[in-house]
């Protein structure tokens, strides 16, 4: 296994970010599920420079509660 840039794997599955004009991202958290050669599934996680464990933590909690959220109102909408 090699450390490969993540951008151009991201890039090709379509991923994209809205972002206003002098939005500038500080950091990066990217979870990713990876099969290897023999169909084998796993969970991976790559995190821009710098990021601490609590940060980690915080941009995962916060992501989570987004989803929550989004899931919600899907919900809501349909009855």
């Amino acid at each position: 296994m090699s450390d490969q840039p993540i951008g151009p794997i991201l890039d090709g599955l379509g991923t994209q970010i809205d972002l206003a004009d002098g939005d500038l991202i500080a950091s990066a958290l990217v979870i990713a599920k990876v099969i290897d050669t023999n169909g084998e599934v796993s969970l991976y996680i790559a995190t821009s420079e710098g990021l601490s464990w609590i940060d980690q933590n915080g941009l995962v909690t916060s992501a989570q509660q987004i989803l929550n959220r989004a899931e919600i109102e899907k919900k809501g909408g349909d009855e």
